[in-house]
């Protein structure tokens, strides 16, 4: 069975594809995945679930954080050396 997309909207008017069903976990709520199209070919980010911001980033070691709310998702690998 497949997921139907929610269409949310960017601060510019473009339309993205939030897909529910595909989430990373927050510390403070989930991060879900947002594709350009709803064929989910291309991955556009990620929506924070506990704000609904579409504003976030990730860094190299795979780490999200809100630049609203501040939600954190931790890397999946995590080396002291990088603090």
């Amino acid at each position: 069975m497949e997921t139907e997309l929610e269409r949310v909207r960017t601060d510019d008017g473009e339309t993205l594809f939030l897909d529910r069903s595909d989430a990373d976990r927050g510390g403070k709520g989930p991060f879900y995945a947002v594709y350009v199209d709803a064929d989910k070919e291309a991955r556009w980010g990620y929506f924070c679930d506990n704000c609904g911001s579409l504003d976030n980033a990730m860094d190299t070691m795979g780490r999200i954080e809100c630049n609203v709310c501040g939600n954190i998702r931790k890397p999946d690998e995590w080396d002291a050396a990088h603090e």
